[in-house]
């Protein structure tokens, strides 16, 4: 008896978006306005202003890694990365979160020191340098937003951006408060939500970052209707060893064991199950092994418990 296995990819036009101009608009800007913010912050003794310049400073970064990574993700495969460096993409969201979180608590950490020793602070030049935060992180964010469903990288970079053009109005009306109230205390606290905010929109990105770099089913995908599509293709009376993972940030693969009694197919029939994986699921890298269930050549991948 032969035993058939068909290993079958289909080559697929994957839609990388081209941000680099988005990358290179928004690096600018933000790279001005961290050295703006941080002058103008230190003269003034703004914490929320040398806050918000350490959280552009780490979007800089958080750019500049994304924008590096959708670069390496296009790079061909080689003999010894099969897959090209799709992955890079994961860990910059990754690296990209952390640094961000680390931040966070930095800031956090001097907040809660200025409580105990306040410092006066010149409200009107808080405000005046929160309002070009503003204008700037709304222009990056856009750039950025048709992008935001597909990629992890420029989910992350929408989202801080976005974020920042909130917090810059946060920053702005302490400004306020502080001039018409001359509450120092205002300027720690609007610290404090502005690590709040960051946290909570960056708690999932580094969730997401992690699950893809640990070989998570990506969060969209529901493996066990995968698997019940595959069951109830037309021959197959098992399926087993289904393994789901992403690539990238914006490609997903997949390889599963298909029991079909009657053997082999025909490529028409893999390309159709391919091309629906790719439809319905949004997985772009399939490979398929088809066995008859010849009881005297048990697959040793099929118990649930082997990987």
């Amino acid at each position: 008896m032969v035993h058939d296995h068909s290993h079958k990819h289909q080559a697929h036009e994957h839609g990388h978006g081209n941000y680099n101009r988005a990358f290179a608009i928004g690096t600018a800007l933000n790279i001005g306005f961290v050295i703006v913010e941080a002058v103008y912050g230190y003269r003034a003794n703004s914490l929320a202003l040398v806050a918000d310049a350490g959280h552009n400073l780490s979007d800089v970064l958080g750019l500049l890694l994304a924008w590096g990574a959708s670069a390496l993700t296009l790079r061909p495969p080689t003999r010894r990365h099969t897959y090209g460096l799709r992955r890079s993409s994961i860990l910059a969201a990754l690296i990209n979160a952390l640094v961000l979180l680390l931040a966070m608590g930095a800031i956090a950490w001097e907040a809660v020191r200025r409580f105990s020793e306040p410092s006066s602070v010149s409200g009107g030049t808080v405000i005046g340098v929160a309002v070009v935060g503003i204008i700037i992180n709304t222009i990056t964010a856009l750039m950025f937003m048709s992008g935001r469903q597909q990629d992890l990288n420029i989910r992350g970079a929408f989202l801080h951006m976005a974020a920042d053009a909130g917090v810059s109005l946060g920053v702005v009306l302490a400004g306020i408060a502080i001039v018409f109230t001359g509450w120092l205390w205002f300027d720690p606290v609007v610290s404090l939500i502005i690590v709040v905010v960051v946290v909570v929109g960056t708690w999932q990105l580094l969730k997401d970052s992690v699950n893809l770099a640990l070989d998570a089913v990506p969060e969209e995908i529901e493996p066990l209707a995968v698997q019940t599509y595959l069951a109830e293709r037309p021959g197959v009376v098992g399926v087993h060893d289904l393994h789901i993972w992403a690539m990238s940030t914006t490609e997903t693969a997949l390889t599963a064991h298909l029991i079909m009694p009657a053997g082999h197919p025909g490529d028409a029939f893999l390309v159709q199950v391919f091309q629906e994986l790719h439809d319905h699921f949004g997985i772009e890298h399939a490979t398929l092994q088809i066995e008859t269930g010849d009881p005297r050549y048990p697959c040793t991948l099929a118990p649930e418990n082997v990987v």
